[in-house]
């Protein structure tokens, strides 16, 4: 399964948690795994705290800080951080199913990590049933 995230600044997290959630759910799957991964070289999925929102403001800048946009990159698309950041982040992540349910800490989110936008992006979703 995927789903789009259409996002709106050149960099920013977006919370898909409830997308991520519900597809569990529909799913039915009651022990396993859900992979949640991204299909682009800049933007990239991460799990983080989702209460307070300055977490995501201060991510945002420390990647900055490590991959600044107007450093001395030989890449002419002008994106060579968002290349960089979406590797030190990563493509996807899995995320354990107990109980139908995902089993994340109380204050993560799932997030898709924007590092050249605004743009479409698509997030893939796959469900690893529990071996028994």
């Amino acid at each position: 399964m995927r789903f789009s995230v259409r996002t709106t600044q050149r960099e920013e997290l977006v919370d898909v948690t409830g997308e991520v959630a519900a597809f569990v759910a529909r799913a039915g799957v009651a022990e396993g795994a859900v992979l949640v991964f991204c299909p682009h070289t800049t933007a990239a999925i991460t799990i983080n705290e989702n209460a307070d929102p300055d977490v995501k403001h201060d991510l945002i800048a420390g990647l900055a800080e490590i991959a600044p946009n107007d450093g001395r990159w030989r890449h002419r698309e002008g994106n060579s951080d968002g290349h960089l950041k979406t590797s030190l982040v990563g493509p996807g992540v899995l995320v354990p199913i107990e109980g139908g349910a995902m089993q994340l800490g109380t204050w993560q989110g799932i997030y898709l990590a924007e590092f050249d936008g605004p743009r479409l992006r698509t997030v893939n979703l796959t469900v690893l049933p529990g071996v028994r």
